[in-house]
This record gives C-alpha cells, sequence and structure tokens, in this order.
C-alpha cells in the first residue's frame, strides 16, 4: 500500500468551523431553525465557548470570538462573507418546507445542475445551502400546488 492511498482513506469527514459573533444566536438558528442537534460542547467561566452541531451524517462547529482578554480576536471585515456550505440531502424541498415553518426565511427551491437548491443566510451571514438530486428540467423553481 502506497502512502498516498494509505493517506486518502483515512480522512472520515470534513466539519466546517464558523467563527461566530454571538454563539447564543447561532445555536438557536442552527438547532431551533435547521434541526441541528448539539452533540458536544466547550463551556468555560459559565459561558458556551465552542460546540459541535449534527444533523444526520453532516457537522458544523461553531466558536464565538472572545472580544476581551486573554486570546480576544476580533476579525477584520464581514465574518461569512464568499462562504458557502453544501449539505446534500434526500430531500431539500423537505428541508425547505421544514426549516420555513420554523420561522426561517430560505429562498425558494430552483434546480440546479439536476439539483433541487434551497439556501439561507445564518445570523453571520454564512450561505447555507441544502441540496438533493431531481430530474426536474434546469431552472424550474418550486412552487407549492
Amino acid at each position: 500500500m502506497n502512502t498516498e492511498t494509505k493517506t486518502a482513506t483515512n480522512v472520515k469527514q470534513a466539519v466546517p468551523f464558523f467563527g461566530v459573533s454571538n454563539i447564543e444566536r447561532s445555536v438557536r438558528f442552527y438547532v431551533d431553525g435547521l434541526g441541528f442537534e448539539m452533540t458536544k460542547k466547550w463551556v468555560d467561566e459559565g459561558k458556551l465557548r465552542w460546540c459541535w452541531l449534527q444533523h444526520g451524517g453532516a457537522a458544523l462547529m461553531l466558536q464565538e470570538f472572545r472580544k476581551e482578554g486573554h486570546d480576544s480576536w476580533i476579525p477584520e471585515g464581514k465574518l461569512g462573507v464568499g462562504v458557502s456550505i453544501c449539505f446534500q440531502c434526500e430531500d431539500a424541498l423537505a428541508i425547505y418546507r421544514e426549516v420555513t415553518s420554523r420561522g426561517i426565511q430560505a429562498k425558494r427551491p430552483f434546480v440546479g445542475n439536476a439539483m433541487w437548491v434551497t439556501s439561507m443566510k445564518d445570523p453571520d451571514g454564512y450561505q447555507i445551502d441544502f441540496e438533493s438530486p431531481t430530474d426536474v428540467p434546469e431552472d424550474t423553481e418550486f412552487s407549492e400546488q
């Protein structure tokens, strides 16, 4: 077995790690709005500092920037700009119905690249897409009948 093959088969999952401005607000969006489950967390000095959120086989991590004291850092520019995460799922239309019923503003699903796609922005501007395969013609927009 060559080293390249061994290394490639050792990788199990890519997990986006978002720096956020307000972790409580972000957790509400992902857990209450999008249906993620918090499966791991780090609480420091009584405050949630980091968490691992799971939705089916996908995950992401959130951590709020420390604004004061040791290890403080405030990023330059607006968070989330240019960052897009695409979650592949069985039924993006079901996700769209579910999250909009919870008050999340999601873009009307459309077909692009042979997939239904619905998108939303999290509180810091990260773009979250849910996509599922379809044989519906390209550029078709979803409408409830």
